[in-house]
């Protein structure tokens, strides 16, 4: 018999330092899946992006087993680390906190490419784009 999808449960960890500890535990622990197993295949499938903010789809079966994938780091994520700032502008239409260039964004745009809806990766720039003027980062011709 095949097993059977029981729920999936979506979470953002960084890279390389899940703990037992929230948002995994809390998030695992009540399907009985084994935390300390997810923790440890996480942090060595994700120990090259260290420190990274990375989104985990975990498939859980009613045999209590699970399966994840990893997702693209979110574009803000992307977006700080490119114009090195610590957070976006309070109120981005007043406050500029940093610049990208659009090299920086066709970057961005190719690693979060699967997991954004476009045709190519100019579309998929304008989209990194708005986010970048969302956050209060100036893109730069």
């Amino acid at each position: 018999m095949a097993k059977q999808l029981v729920t999936e449960v979506k979470v953002q960890i960084p890279g390389g330092q899940a703990t037992p500890a929230p948002p995994v535990g809390t998030a695992l622990g009540p399907h009985g899946v084994n935390i300390g197993q997810f923790v440890q295949q996480f942090n060595e499938r994700t120990k090259d992006m260290a420190g990274t903010t990375i989104p985990v789809v975990i498939s859980i079966f009613n045999d209590r087993s699970f399966d994840f994938v990893l997702k693209s780091p979110p574009a803000a994520v992307l977006l700080k680390q490119a114009a090195q700032v610590a957070k976006g502008a309070g109120n981005p239409k007043k406050n500029k906190v940093g610049k990208v260039t659009v090299d920086q964004l066709k970057e961005i745009a190719k690693t979060k490419f699967e997991d954004l809806n476009a045709p190519n990766i100019d579309q998929a720039a304008k989209i990194i784009a708005g986010t970048a003027r969302s956050m209060g980062i100036e893109v730069e011709k």
